[in-house]
């Protein structure tokens, strides 16, 4: 794709409800001298094993709702004890077991390996969708750890990072590694890349 005007500049709106993901999307983004703004709309969250397609999907009924160009985020923590439950299905998981719901599940399981998945999806307001992952390693601890972050941030810790969960962390200390990062990340070299002020 080669490089074109862009009418909203360096702009981007990101679509959710979270407000704490979206404070760790709008300072990831700033890095690239990329401004944005949280945009509310209703959409629906499809059930589908893939959280690629759930993005997408996203996208698509947001750009086509807004006009605009956005971006949606979803992603999945995926245990392998738990043959990758609770996958993309993590939201419903949180708010319906929560925590203490998912250690529940492990009990005394030894191997607690797991990941979280974080697909990013552009969508402009010609329907037109890019996708960018992000996937970081690590286990789920034996207890929650930890207030900061949100979702299953206190249960989850990092490869590299092991002894300290991701709720135990600043946003910035997160933000140098987690799924989620990476995935904007490559969001914002792509766009800047390809959609010049």
């Amino acid at each position: 794709m080669t490089s074109k005007s862009f009418p909203y500049g360096r702009f981007i709106y990101f679509v959710t409800g979270n407000i704490h993901k979206y404070f760790e999307a709008r300072q990831i983004l700033a890095e690239f001298n990329i401004a944005s703004a949280m945009l509310k709309i209703k959409v629906s969250e499809i059930q589908d094993d893939d959280v690629e397609n759930v993005a997408k999907t996203s996208a698509k009924e947001a750009a086509k709702t807004s006009g605009l160009p956005i971006i949606v985020e979803d992603a999945g923590l995926f245990i392998e004890a738990l043959n990758g439950f609770p996958g993309p299905y993590s939201k419903f998981v949180y708010n319906t077991i929560g925590l203490k719901g998912v250690l529940r599940l492990l009990g005394n399981e030894q191997k607690r390996a797991a990941y979280f998945k974080s697909v990013v999806a552009f969508c402009d307001s010609e329907g037109t969708v890019e996708t960018f992952s992000g996937i970081v390693e690590g286990i789920i601890a034996n207890k929650i750890r930890g207030t900061s972050g949100f979702g299953f941030d206190p249960i989850f810790e990092p490869k590299g990072k092991l002894g300290k969960t991701f709720g135990e962390m600043s946003i910035e200390e997160k933000s140098s590694i987690s799924h989620r990062s990476q995935a904007l990340r490559k969001f914002a070299k792509w766009y800047r890349k390809n959609f010049q002020s």
